[in-house]
């Protein structure tokens, strides 16, 4: 079902020596993501979790609101010049009474491992109404346990030691407690990853946990943390401007720059206990 990592061989050059070794890097394959038959959406993901990661997307593009709304989900498809399937094809049934997913001129649903809203024609495009309000959270954690948690999430990056090419995210509790971690060469798919899950196991609306991400918060993985009820987000790097403002106006909290015991924080402040 695809591999996580491939083995390359690499030429090492530094200043004492120049080897050649078999080097592991992550490995990035398309998913085609159909609805009902009828494709949806192309990412460029780490093979894994492809489930999850249906699922999530769907979350966050308001089209599933429960685990009930999916009735089955299935690899099709897809061979290689040998015909052997690539699962590299998902295609979801949607439940009775589940509306599919409205397409038009003013979105398309290409997306890539990097940026998972650059095919959107408008701002408001993006702009998704979520079901469950994030501003809701009674969600609450310590600057302390905010402080531990970089680390603790990099113990769980498994592949990420190997490669050093893969982004995570996680949910986590008051207590700084990780409750399911994901890797992708996409930062918004460990995010989907990761909301699947919690979709799958009956979690969402998620208002009773957080966000980390391993790299920096942007637009698209507020907004995904909103569909998906959660309150806050942290990120080990920086927020854009909109995923600032998106925050804001969502009542969720945005914390940036997670880094030892420093850390910003760009709104929701009744969120973080511990504040003078």
């Amino acid at each position: 079902m695809g591999r996580v990592t491939v083995r390359r061989p690499v030429r090492k050059i530094s200043a004492t020596k120049d080897v050649r070794r078999p080097d592991a890097l992550a490995a990035e394959e398309p998913l085609e993501i159909r609805v009902g038959g009828k494709a949806l959406a192309v990412t460029m993901r780490t093979p894994g979790n492809d489930v999850e990661l249906a699922h999530g997307f769907l979350l966050s593009e308001g089209v599933l609101a429960s685990r009930e709304d999916v009735a089955v989900a299935r690899y099709c498809d897809g061979v290689d010049d040998q015909g052997r399937n690539t699962y590299n094809v998902l295609d979801i049934a949607l439940a009775e009474g589940v509306a599919p997913p409205e397409t038009g001129v003013e979105r398309n649903f290409y997306t890539t491992s990097s940026c998972g809203v650059c095919g959107k024609a408008a701002l408001d495009a993006v702009k998704l109404k979520s079901r469950f309000s994030p501003e809701k959270s009674e969600f609450a954690v310590s600057t302390d346990v905010l402080a531990k948690l970089p680390d603790t999430l990099r113990a769980h990056q498994k592949v990420f030691s190997s490669t050093g090419g893969l982004h995570a995210a996680a949910l986590f509790d008051g207590d700084g407690n990780l409750a399911v971690v994901r890797e992708d060469v996409g930062r918004h798919n460990a995010v989907d990853k990761v909301l699947g899950w919690a979709l799958q196991e009956g979690r969402i609306p998620a208002a009773d946990t957080g966000l980390l991400v391993s790299g920096r918060a942007s637009f698209e993985l507020v907004q995904k943390a909103a569909m998906a009820g959660i309150g806050l987000l942290a990120a080990v790097s920086a927020p854009s401007s909109l995923a600032a403002e998106l925050a804001e106006e969502n009542g969720m909290t945005l914390i940036g720059f997670l880094r030892g015991d420093s850390m910003n924080l760009y709104s929701g402040e009744q969120r973080v206990l511990g504040l003078g």
